[in-house]
């Protein structure tokens, strides 16, 4: 048959015995060929063992088939009995190659090609049958190049596909996550050189201190999220010099104070020590979340995520008397009751019982960070006017990507409702005050440049996610 002799069909008594008996004998040959090819490691794997048996099933429905177009039932077993044997006879031969190669038997030249032979033999011991039975059965020309054609694109896709999924599999090492010893030295110093510059306020004037914090580390978004958000308070809300961020990311591990729940208690505690009384404290939190959770992650250091209760431990021990806390996550809305305070501004990108969208690997910005930081926040002169805005080009993108309402949270404080005003007049200064103040105008050497942010899509959701909710 390998040669296209119509002789196979001379030789060739199939039973249902014979069947059993050759799927037997190839099952163990190719197995021992997938043996020699992971070097005797690794672990039989029953999903390779189904992708080899599929073949035989299709040669047995192949004959099948044949049988009954030409009216000749003792063809049905014909097919998968020739396959079957040709394809011991070729699995032998792989795996006397596999063994002349892992002993060094083999000429270097060959080596390179031996995937390649493989798949040709692979696909030979079909086409050669095929062949024969082209010739056998009298097949019309255009019918046999389009079974020709048909059968080798396939093969040939086939196996390149479950090249992964042998019968004898080698699980493929995972190489663990290092931390440098840069970083590992590195995170002291960037933390205490954050805090030392953090300045205080004028005395007598009511200040804007702005604290940034990006969660999950995996994940850009949330790194250029709090980048981008800091540069606009520092330019246009005047927080320069009274202003930190704590950002866990892959690619700053060296250069930025990470964000754990260490670093965020001792940035609270400095920025409450350099406040005033009358100041204010805008703090923004971005990442991943669940109920009552707010993921910290920057492998391979071992973070602990945030709750609300500790939050608010951390916030009143750091005695900030106002607060004005955005938190953009999955179900953020869990933090609200915990938190809330006559003296405290809620902002969540969610309720507490909602996902929010828009985390990627390519995004700049979430659904949420862009709506309130990137659109309202530049448009509006009030934080409850921005949050409207946003909160409805949220639900606009949301609709228009099939998403289900993220349903935006805002809670305010009854004391601090009384001095919103005046805290705002701060806050948003007028186009005068701007160009009065060169500072607030123009970013100075000292904020670093970045790019700013371009549309991004999915979700927020996981603690083990890439395009889904936070």
């Amino acid at each position: 048959m390998l040669l296209g002799s119509r002789r196979a069909f001379r030789s060739v008594t199939p039973s249902a015995s014979q069947l059993v008996f050759l799927a037997v004998l190839a099952v163990l040959a190719n197995t021992l060929f997938s043996w020699l090819t992971a070097n005797g490691e690794g672990h039989f794997n029953s999903q390779g063992l189904a992708s080899y048996l599929l073949w035989p099933f299709i040669a047995l429905i192949a004959g099948i088939f044949v049988a009954q177009r030409n009216g000749l039932g003792r063809l049905m077993l014909v097919p998968v009995v020739l396959w079957l044997a040709a394809d011991i006879y070729i699995a032998l031969f792989q795996s006397l190659l596999q063994y002349l190669g892992l002993i060094d038997h083999l000429p270097d030249f060959i080596l390179p090609w031996m995937n390649s032979l493989f798949l040709v033999l692979f696909i030979w011991q079909t086409v050669s049958l095929v062949l024969i039975f082209a010739k056998q059965l009298r097949w019309p020309w255009w019918e046999q190049i389009l079974i020709l054609v048909g059968t080798i694109v396939t093969l040939a896709i086939w196996q390149q596909a479950v090249s992964s999924q042998p019968i004898w599999k080698v699980e493929a090492k995972v190489e663990p996550v290092m931390l440098s010893e840069e970083a590992l030295y590195a995170q002291p110093r960037l933390l205490d050189d954050m805090l030392s510059q953090l300045q205080k306020g004028v005395f007598g004037e009511t200040h804007w201190y702005f604290m940034g914090v990006a969660g999950a580390g995996y994940q850009d978004v949330f790194k250029t999220e709090v980048e981008s958000t800091q540069r606009q308070f520092d330019t246009r809300f005047g927080t320069l010099g009274r202003s930190l961020a704590l950002i866990n990311n892959a690619n700053t591990q060296a250069t930025l104070p990470i964000a754990s729940r260490t670093s965020i208690a001792r940035a609270l505690a400095r920025v409450g020590q350099q406040m005033g009384s009358d100041d204010v404290l805008f703090l923004f939190m971005t990442s991943h979340g669940n109920q009552n959770v707010f993921e910290l992650a920057n492998d391979p250091i071992g973070l602990n995520s945030l709750n609300p209760q500790w939050l608010r431990e951390t916030l009143d021990r750091s005695n900030i008397r106002w607060r004005v806390l955005v938190i953009s996550a999955c179900y953020s809305g869990s933090f609200i009751p915990a938190l809330q305070s006559p003296n405290t501004i809620i902002i969540t990108a969610s309720a507490a019982d909602k996902p929010s969208f828009g985390c990627s690997t390519e995004a700049d910005y979430t659904y949420f960070g862009r709506a309130f930081f990137a659109e309202a926040m530049r448009d509006q002169s009030s934080l409850a006017a921005a949050f409207d805005v946003a909160k409805k080009s949220i639900r606009k993108r949301e609709k228009e990507a099939g998403y289900p309402p993220s349903n935006p949270q805002m809670q305010v404080g009854a004391n601090i409702a009384t001095i919103l005003p005046q805290i705002e007049s701060r806050l948003f200064p007028t186009v005068t005050e701007m160009t009065s103040q060169p500072e607030m105008a123009q970013p100075t050497s000292v904020i670093p440049s970045l790019h700013l942010p371009a549309m991004k899509i999915p979700s927020q959701h996981k603690i083990a996610a890439v395009d889904s909710p936070k």
